[in-house]
């Protein structure tokens, strides 16, 4: 079955043509193409937009913009996205950097989406035609959203509080077994004021470790206080089972690799 492409100038012409049935939005192609090429006759007519704004890195006072066609190459090498960097270098190798964007991770399902984990413990806001929506409530209705996404805005992280941790059988691109973000404030003394942590894999899209947050408040970190955070961590996740791993192994492993994700 061959694929129509159509490309517009204006957002609100391609939301319309996106509403028809069997179309699909093409950004970077993945996905899309790759579930086209393996015989998704699901999708019939892909369209695409071609406003510059979507390929733009905007920062200005502590702010980023992220357009939604941009790539993971294009952050790995902006000099003012040094700390997203580790998430967006953490999605594939080099020909999918240069490909996978910032909008398609955050439709990609698990094992996928690496670069989506970083955004939501970021706490984004996920621009649409429709308007601005908080990164949880755009990743909780994708899959019936048929907004076109524009843009991702976020606070530019210190260095020093976001940390990020792709874990992976295959060395340096391989697909997730998991994948964890946490974003971190630390008062004087050492103690955790406030957390954010999304896990990757521990459902069929990006979460909160809502408990592990809450747990590690008011704590150090140290081996022996973020020892209650590391059980939290387990709660309310459904890890999936694929060829890379088990559900079993996915929960097994995650209290290890988020403990080494906090004492680093």
């Amino acid at each position: 079955m061959s694929l129509a492409l159509q490309t517009f100038s204006s957002v609100k012409d391609a939301n319309a043509a996106l509403q028809a049935a069997g179309t699909r939005y093409l950004g970077g192609g993945t996905l899309v193409v790759r579930a086209a090429n393996e015989g998704d006759v699901a999708v019939s007519n892909l369209i695409r937009v071609n406003d510059p704004g979507f390929s733009q890195i905007a920062v200005s006072g502590g702010k980023v913009r992220l357009g939604a066609s941009v790539t993971m190459a294009a952050i790995a090498r902006h000099p003012e996205l040094a700390a997203l960097a580790p998430a967006a270098r953490a999605v594939g190798g080099p020909a999918i950097r240069n490909m996978a964007t910032v909008g398609g991770n955050l439709f990609a399902p698990a094992p996928y989406g690496d670069f989506a984990v970083a955004l939501l413990a970021l706490d984004a806001t996920v621009v649409t035609q429709a308007g601005e929506v908080p990164i949880e409530t755009f990743l909780a209705d994708r899959d019936t959203s048929r907004a076109i996404l524009t843009a991702v805005d976020i606070a530019l992280p210190k260095a020093e509080s976001f940390r990020f941790l792709k874990v992976s059988r295959v060395k340096p691109k391989g697909v997730s077994v998991l994948s964890i973000a946490a974003l971190l404030e630390l008062a004087s003394d050492g103690t955790v004021t406030s957390a954010r942590i999304a896990l990757g894999c521990m459902a069929d899209r990006p979460m909160r470790a809502l408990a592990a947050e809450k747990t590690l408040l008011s704590c150090k970190l140290t081996p022996q206080e973020i020892a209650p955070a590391l059980t939290a961590a387990s709660e309310g996740i459904a890890p999936i089972t694929d060829p890379i791993a088990s559900a079993w192994y996915r929960a097994e492993v995650l209290p290890v690799h988020l403990g080494r994700l906090l004492l680093d």
